[in-house]
């Protein structure tokens, strides 16, 4: 089979490379997009059935489309998101080609050469568009010879997929409350591992938390506040977009609990860290809270004031009084749900661009490899990043790079 050669291969085409041919194609950059699955097939196959995305559909969206009759302040479904990038490419007419996986990349001289499940490509330069989201992430706590079913959010699809019994969901950020909360809803029997979050309101004095972060100027911060990098951020737009209220979720039965530490004999052991996790979650609420009211009142903005915002129930006995220690068996948990997130994996890239812990090396996605890229990553230039509408402005950089590298060149 020959060898096929391109300028620009594009690996990967969720958001990230749909953005990227945008740019490219805007500037007259030839590129290939390839895509082991279907395009956006993240949203497709690696979420639950009834996910939602995190932000309004004004929001989750890029500058050039809004979604098809779907109200802006809704939540779009994973399948209506999926669809939205499949219009996307085919309106710019994305040059993609799907069921091509990567299995090796490697820099030979001043090109790259793709291993791929079709064939042999060599491209001047290569952009990584495969996200942030990459190998889910199980800590090493209960081993797999334990009697009981473990599964990673990621291979979760809804409540009739486990066995019956109660779950133990270890994880509070946006997945695994809204999961905790859809098993609590289908009748189930579930405890919430809650460990350090962030708890922003959905809305607040009439306006989308996403709207806040845009006036505040947090979408644009930079870098991350020292420690806070990863810090697990617990919002959701299920059931038309609510606050994450722990109180609320214990009161309707749940059972909170703190950071799960260690397990041993068919006993897992919780840090007792619950309250203090809980207070630190309301400090970061209140905090955004007055902030946004500092803003209205600065910028005098006729936005009616909201008093009960700020009004906290009571804590309710399962943080006043943790369980620190679960007899899973006694419990009748019968499955542990880890929603404990992802990591990087660049295993198929022979490429010296990470550093010791496999991070890319990168300057706003421009790798010290020349004529590598990454794009979608969480902070590649700012906190918008790794959502939808950021990496859209990221791509829009990573390409304007890319045409002046070839002007360069040929000059």
């Amino acid at each position: 089979m020959p060898v096929e050669k391109v300028d620009t291969l594009v690996i990967g085409a969720g958001q990230a490379g749909v953005a990227m041919s945008e740019h490219l194609g805007k500037r007259g950059v030839p590129h290939l997009v390839i895509e082991k699955g279907r395009i956006a097939e993240s949203w497709r196959s690696a979420r639950w059935d009834s996910l939602v995305a995190n932000g309004p559909a004004w929001h989750d969206r890029f500058p050039g489309m809004t979604f098809e009759g779907l109200d802006g302040d809704a939540f779009a479904s994973k399948e209506q998101v999926a669809d939205y990038f499949v219009t996307y490419a085919e309106r710019i007419k994305a040059p993609i080609r799907c069921g091509v996986e990567v299995r090796v990349l490697r820099k030979e001289g001043d090109a790259f050469r793709a291993e791929t499940s079709d064939g042999v490509i060599e491209a001047r330069r290569v952009v990584s568009a495969t996200g942030a989201f990459q190998r889910p992430v199980i800590p090493a706590v209960v081993p797999a010879e334990a009697r009981i079913r473990q599964m990673h959010s990621n291979t979760y699809r809804n409540p009739d997929q486990l066995p019956e019994g109660a779950v133990l969901v270890i994880g509070a950020g946006s997945s695994g409350t809204q999961i905790a909360d859809e098993l609590l809803r289908a009748g189930r029997r579930v405890y919430l591992s809650v460990g350090p979050h962030d708890r922003p309101p959905r809305r607040y004095r009439g306006r989308d938390f996403c709207w806040w972060l845009g006036a505040l100027g947090i979408w644009d911060l930079k870098v991350p506040a020292p420690n806070t990098e990863h810090v697990t951020i617990a919002v959701s737009g299920a059931y038309g977009g609510q606050t994450v209220d722990f109180r609320r979720l214990a009161a309707r039965g749940m059972t909170l609990v703190g950071r799960a530490e260690a397990f041993r004999d068919g006993v897992m052991t919780f840090a007792p860290d619950l309250a203090r996790n809980i207070a630190l979650g309301d400090a970061n609420y209140l905090s955004l809270l007055d902030r946004a009211d500092d803003y209205a009142a600065r910028n005098g903005l006729d936005l009616p004031e909201e008093p009960a915002a700020r009004i906290l129930e009571p804590d309710p006995a399962c943080v006043t009084d943790p369980l620190l220690t679960l007899d899973l068996r006694e419990a009748g948990v019968t499955t542990i749900l880890w929603a404990t997130g992802y990591a990087v994996d660049y295993g198929w890239m022979k490429i010296d661009a990470f550093d010791d812990k496999g991070r890319p090396v990168h300057e706003r996605g421009v790798s010290k490899v020349p004529g590598l890229y990454f794009l979608g990553l969480p902070w590649l230039s700012r906190r918008a990043s790794s959502f939808i509408w950021g990496v859209w402005h990221d791509a829009d950089h990573l390409a304007g790079h890319i045409a002046r590298q070839r002007e360069a060149a040929s000059s």
